[in-house]
């Protein structure tokens, strides 16, 4: 689950980090009054929605007096801004962001994530940070570092000293950036999150370490122990076609593609999905109904299924285990019932009551495709849509 930048910060300073002074407001007026109250001598404005590169999209403004803030801020809310994270379509801007002003003396970048091939937590840092990270990474790698971290309860000074050398910091700044270092660890741990992303990292001219943005995203497994943390979650940030599988327990992750999902099992989900790519297609979704999947909940995974409008066929490939294929098929012939599926449908049974699962769907009446396995499956449905 991921949160706004305003929230994010809060969280951040709860924790002990340094954060400028903010606020934010859903509507301009309410925004206007709050912002009164900073003490600075510009106004920084920043749009808020779940993705990055909003400065290149004209999403953060430097004003220098209340009047342009007023001005800058109605011309924002309700704006959609493109950026390389949110696709073509873009993101509606629904919530502003004004914080101080903040003399800029070094930006640097500083990440902290789970690394699950070392089941380590990772920090990436580098000298460069700001809004051209993704071409340090490309054009000049060695710019950036990552420690690796064992999950304590505490990050040691030592492991600390690794992670900001490539800062080159004085003596008298080290300790802030220490400290820094310390506090999105314990928040990182604490909060059960995948990922704090803080870019950029600033030194102020007053040798302040301060954290200028912040991006945090949290596992969504663990939210049960965070009511507080789920009660940041925005809707207006998610698709709906993803909202709606949530209240099924489904995991489901739309795509740009044409050919619909349904597997149970994360791993052959994604082998689905590249054998799909392999017969030159794209997936529309990623959907993994789980392996004990009620008809109810299969039913649900269809209809989610078809409400994308780039839908043009879709494959179900079930392997039974805790899953039986009975059950399935009886959910894609009650889904059916409920909504036309004008699409090519391609199924793939195998394993526990594969043979009643076969016989419910060829009983149904249901103009649909049998395939002996994933490959043929992949290869029936690519041929159908075209």
């Amino acid at each position: 689950m991921n949160i706004h930048e305003h929230q994010a910060k809060q969280i951040l300073k709860k924790y002990g980090a340094v954060v400028p002074e903010g606020v934010f407001a859903l509507t301009v007026d309410k925004l206007v009054e709050k912002a009164k109250s900073l003490k600075t001598e510009k106004f920084v404005l920043k749009a808020q929605i779940h993705a990055g590169g909003r400065g290149k999209a004209g999403g953060v403004k430097i004003l220098n007096t209340i009047e342009e803030l007023s001005v800058a801020a109605k011309e924002l809310l309700g704006k959609t801004l493109i950026t390389h994270q949110t696709g073509p379509e873009g993101r509606e801007v629904k919530r502003l962001y004004v914080e101080v002003s903040s003399n800029i003396d070094k930006e640097f970048y500083l990440s902290c994530l789970v690394d699950r091939a070392s089941s380590k937590i990772a920090f990436i840092s580098s000298d460069q940070g700001g809004m051209d990270i993704e071409e340090v990474a490309n054009k000049t790698p060695e710019k950036i570092i990552t420690t690796k971290i064992e999950i304590n309860e505490e990050i040691s000074d030592t492991d600390c000293e690794k992670i900001i050398e490539i800062f080159n910091l004085s003596d008298d700044v080290k300790n802030q950036a220490i400290s820094l270092i310390k506090s999105v660890y314990k928040m990182f741990i604490s909060t059960d999150a995948n990922m704090v992303e803080v870019n950029p990292l600033i030194l102020t001219k007053e040798k302040k370490i301060i954290c200028l943005d912040a991006k945090v995203s949290f596992d969504s497994n663990a939210l049960f122990k965070h009511p507080e943390i789920m009660e940041l979650r925005d809707l207006n940030e998610e698709n709906p076609a993803e909202i709606e599988a949530s209240k099924h327990d489904l995991a489901y992750i739309k795509l740009d593609g044409s050919i619909g999902c349904m597997v149970n099992g994360a791993g052959l989900a994604m082998a689905t999905m590249d054998i799909i790519k392999l017969y030159g297609k794209e997936p529309a979704n990623f959907l993994d109904v789980g392996g004990g999947a009620s008809k109810e909940k299969v039913s649900a995974a269809l209809k989610i299924i078809l409400s994308d409008k780039n839908v043009k066929g879709i494959l179900i490939n079930i392997f039974g285990g805790i899953m039986r294929c009975d059950v399935l098929a009886q959910g894609v012939v009650d889904a059916a019932k409920e909504i036309d599926i004008s699409v090519p449908l391609v199924v793939r049974l195998a394993g526990t009551n594969f043979k009643e699962g076969k016989k419910i769907l060829d009983n149904s009446g249901l103009k649909l495709i049998s395939a002996e396995n994933l490959d043929d499956a992949a290869q029936k449905i690519v041929k159908a849509i075209k």
